[in-house]
């Protein structure tokens, strides 16, 4: 994508080096960005932990894809210009079917899975009826456009109509009364099929008079299998984003190394306000405690865990967790109601703001330790050489100086679980969006 940047806008000629593994992505991102021939050569895959005799064979080498010199597809694509048919965009097309032609059930479920529209467990078929009786779960009309979603910041923007959300929303085995909160998730922007290679899902928390409308397990098994709602709305998300942005294609638009288990139902739960110690997510995201929201997460691919906070070490295991965690993750902090309740015992920390200001205190490391880490190294040492903050100024840190992991606004904190233990967590997950379900019904 730079690469595409730098030919097309600043006429400079430019050839991107890939590994072979990326072969179908980048012909496909540049297809869609509007230059199908752009440069490129491909050099095998890995590249990680190769010494630097062995990088440059690979460029010294031949392209695993077109079997010609590396070196010459570099010189040819830096010497000849571009011409107007390579900057001319390419074309696809982005419609999917409204129905599919009659057939019995097993052939329908067949033809979906062959076009690859399930997550390839069983699926409600979206018959006319039924996608009838969903739409009857909210006031907006079928053909209104609800969002836009794609995998990566370098796809194309797919938009759906609330009637489409409605066709995922029946095949993940949803209920009318769900409609409305997997119409906020879809609203967000947020995908849960995103296309990263660390292989990451979504995470949804709902908040509101809704949770216990809908019968949404807030306690025991929250996270897990054990609640209808909590369930097929998760999947729904995911079934839309895999949908609604044009398909998730593993080796084309997928491209997670090896594929995350949360993606099945999105991790969605409802966050246990009656047992918090503290405001709830959705208000300290700026809505009313009446109201009710859905908060949306990307990026869910790690998990650090322990039991309760001990009364000598607790500050020290904390800390040791914060540590377990990629410092290019978002630490979103998923209390049972024992634990966030300890906090405030143990610590004192009786409000959300004082217990995330102490986690970004107390998340530090070296900072020669966090610039060495691969994914730092990728994403935030170019933005802290071009002057961004706060990274600039870690930058200028001491090799031995104590610095943040984590941004102050990058921390959440989500109370939930039945209190039959203080086991909590730290997920890895960046925060998206808070959306009102209110304005869905």
């Amino acid at each position: 994508m730079h690469g595409m940047t730098i030919d097309s806008q600043y006429g400079v000629p430019t050839v991107s080096i890939h590994t072979d593994k990326f072969d179908r992505a980048v012909r496909s991102v540049s297809r869609v960005n509007g230059m199908p021939r752009t440069r490129y050569a491909f050099v095998p895959q890995p590249v990680m932990g190769k010494t630097a005799a062995e990088l440059r064979a690979y460029i010294e080498g031949t392209d695993p894809i077109s079997g010609r010199p590396v070196m010459r597809e570099i010189i040819e694509g830096l010497t000849r210009p571009l011409s107007g048919e390579d900057l001319t965009e390419g074309s696809f097309d982005r419609s999917t079917p409204r129905f599919v032609e009659p057939d019995d059930g097993d052939s329908l479920r067949e033809t979906f899975e062959r076009n690859g529209w399930t997550d390839y467990l069983p699926i409600v078929l979206p018959t006319e009826e039924r996608v009838e009786a969903m739409l009857r779960g909210t006031n907006r009309k079928r053909d209104e456009m609800v969002g836009q979603l794609r995998p990566t910041a370098f796809r194309e923007v797919w938009a759906f109509t609330v009637e489409k959300v409605a066709v995922n929303a029946v095949m993940a085995g949803a209920k009318p009364a769900f409609f409305p909160v997997i119409l906020a998730l879809a609203a967000s922007g947020v995908t849960a099929r995103p296309s990263t290679t660390s292989s990451a899902a979504g995470m949804g928390v709902v908040n509101g008079p809704i949770r216990h409308e809908l019968g949404m397990n807030t306690g025991t098994g929250a996270l897990g299998p054990y609640s209808a709602a909590n369930s097929t709305i998760g999947r729904a998300w995911g079934l839309l984003s895999q949908n609604g942005q044009g398909g998730s294609v593993p080796g084309l638009t997928y491209l997670g190394s090896q594929g995350n288990g949360y993606a099945y139902n999105s991790l969605m739960c409802a966050e246990n306000e009656e047992a918090s110690p503290w405001v709830p997510l959705h208000v300290e995201k700026g809505f009313a405690v009446g109201a009710s929201a859905v908060s949306a997460f990307s990026g869910c691919r790690s998990t650090a865990f322990t039991l309760g906070l001990r009364e000598t070490y607790w500050r020290e295991h904390v800390r040791n967790l914060l540590r377990g965690i990629d410092p290019h993750e978002y630490p979103t902090l998923v209390l049972d109601p024992i634990t966030a309740r300890q906090f405030i015992d143990r610590g004192g920390l009786d409000t959300r703001e004082k217990l995330l200001d102490w986690i970004y205190d107390n998340a530090r490391m070296p900072a020669k330790e966090y610039w060495d880490y691969q994914l730092i190294q990728n994403y935030v040492y170019p933005r802290a050489t071009y002057g961004e903050e706060p990274w600039a100024s870690l930058l200028k840190a001491a090799p031995d100086e104590m610095i943040p992991m984590f941004r102050r606004e990058d921390i959440n904190v989500v109370v939930v679980g039945g209190e039959t233990n203080g086991y909590w967590r730290i997920i890895g997950a960046h925060y998206g969006k808070t959306v009102s379900v209110d304005e869905w019904r």
